[in-house]
């Protein structure tokens, strides 16, 4: 008979693993900003390459601001069932109208991420207006990091770690471990270009739909991947600060990734498409502001830039150590 891992060990996963519960890890995060700014026309483009360092730098602030802001974690996902069996096609596309059908509690309880990023694309186009760089970073920054918490199935569902289905540590797999083991290995190219969206409300919701949809497959596909590990080699022990905590191992990971395809993949490029038709729509709405006022800009990095832009067509950026997010991790790893 196998040894039941210690109830400590399982208790200190729960633990663990509401640390862990945030969004994309910080490297897809990173990573997504960067590919959403060479989806860009030329009149955006310049601005948002120009400062690219800054955009991929902060990607994770919203994130930390769940630390010391108690109002900040409800933007982060919506768990549609507690809002009815087909609540991803019957929620309201007005935030006010979801208030008056659901209640604001509600809404605060279990989350509101598509109408959080509605919030802050106006938030975007006013910034754009005023040409005011720093509120447009800012605005631009945050936006896209709602977007991308948007396409993780996880964030559309109340059993939002599989902790409802005894698969405790769920989240922070499918979104974090697996990139970080298998970034190298991904398409980081889409031949998506900035589009218009006529209605953002359409747009964000037809995200949250199309990950919910994936929801079922993140789950039954972990349980069908277990039956091939005993406990001790689906996960593995570690301390940190004292306690032992269990994770899932890089073994396991792989398997999964292997029987999920190229389900996270395209997700991450999907959140990259729609951030630039989102920072690109807030600009046409603003009235197509002229950026070059406020944009460092001359010929060497315009040559860095068009450099850059085979790079990434080419889906060599790591290669060539361009990926921000890949070399900000080998550096806070030294």
């Amino acid at each position: 008979m196998m040894k039941k891992p210690p109830q400590f060990v399982i208790v200190c996963v729960g633990l663990i693993c509401a640390t862990l519960l945030t969004s994309w890890g910080f490297l897809v995060h990173r990573t997504i900003h960067q590919l959403a700014v060479y989806e860009l026309p030329e009149a955006l483009a310049p601005f948002f390459y120009a400062n690219m360092d800054k955009l991929v730098a902060e990607a994770g602030r919203p994130d930390n601001r769940r630390n010391t802001d108690s109002t900040e974690a409800s933007k982060h996902f919506i768990d549609l069932e507690p809002f009815g069996k087909n609540a991803a096609n019957d929620m309201p596309y007005s935030f006010s109208k979801a208030i008056k059908k659901y209640t604001k509690d509600s809404l605060l309880k279990y989350g509101y991420v598509p109408y959080h990023i509605l919030y802050m694309k106006e938030k975007l186009t006013a910034a754009f207006k005023a040409g005011n760089k720093d509120s447009i970073l800012f605005y631009a920054t945050d936006l896209a990091h709602y977007i991308g918490d948007s396409h993780v199935p996880l964030h559309t569902t109340e059993n939002y770690d599989g902790q409802l289905t005894d698969q405790k540590g769920l989240h922070s797999l499918w979104e974090s471990v697996i990139p970080e083991l298998l970034l190298t290995d991904y398409n980081l190219y889409s031949q998506h270009q900035a589009t218009y969206i006529k209605r953002p409300e359409v747009a964000i919701w037809t995200a949250i739909r199309h990950a919910h949809a994936l929801l079922p497959d993140v789950l039954a596909l972990e349980k069908e991947v277990s039956k091939q590990f005993t406990p001790e080699t689906k996960y593995r022990t570690q301390v940190r600060r004292g306690v032992e905590v269990k994770y899932y191992t890089s073994s396991f990971a792989k398997v999964y990734a292997a029987a999920l395809k190229s389900t996270i993949n395209d997700q991450l490029l999907a959140s990259a498409d729609l951030i630039a038709d989102f920072w690109y729509t807030s600009w046409v709405d603003a009235g197509r502001p002229a950026l070059a006022p406020i944009t460092n800009w001359n010929d060497n990095i315009a040559k860095q830039y068009a450099a850059e832009l085979q790079l990434y067509k080419s889906n060599t950026l790591i290669k060539q150590n361009k990926l921000i997010a890949k070399k900000a991790v080998a550096k806070e790893g030294e």
